[in-house]
């Protein structure tokens, strides 16, 4: 089992379809030379690329090969010159790294306690251009701080 992007003619994946393995030509038809151009025409789209379900960030989950970058989604885009899927780009701020993600130029704030220390809050943050912008050393603008209540043992809107 493999699955196939439908790529529209901005490179905009639009469908995410399970298909045939690849490696299965017994039963592609004479006229095709691959799946990809039988699933192409069969959909009448303009571009259909097979895609790994395994694969994010240019690694393989499984430690195979990677494909295509990262496994497509609807609304990714499609980089023909480094044949790879990418999500599209978040803010302009950002630059994409060497393993086909988005990044933003300043690191995403270390005391978020992400590990959820029920000791200490969560903050939650949010990335801002304009903040950026205005300082270089900032973009990541505090939205809401959580606190842990060990009596009803949820987060709480502090």
């Amino acid at each position: 089992m493999a699955h196939y992007a439908f790529i529209d003619k901005h490179n905009t994946v639009y469908k995410v379809i399970v298909g045939m393995d690849e490696n299965d030509t017994a039963t592609l038809p004479d006229e095709f030379s691959s799946w990809e151009d039988f699933y192409k025409d069969l959909h009448n789209a303009v571009l259909c690329k097979r895609t790994s379900y395994n694969t994010y960030a240019n690694t393989h989950s499984l430690g195979g090969t990677p494909f295509r970058g990262n496994f497509a989604g609807i609304g990714m885009i499609y980089d023909e010159v480094n044949d790879v899927f990418i999500e599209k780009q978040p803010f302009d701020s950002w630059s994409l790294d060497s393993n086909f993600i988005w990044q933003p130029p300043v690191p995403y704030p270390s005391d978020s306690n992400s590990e959820r220390d029920t000791s200490l809050p969560v903050k939650e943050y949010q990335w801002s251009d304009s903040s950026y912008y205005a300082d270089n050393t900032k973009g990541w603008v505090l939205v809401n701080t959580y606190v842990y209540n060990s009596d009803t043992q949820e987060w709480e809107l502090a």
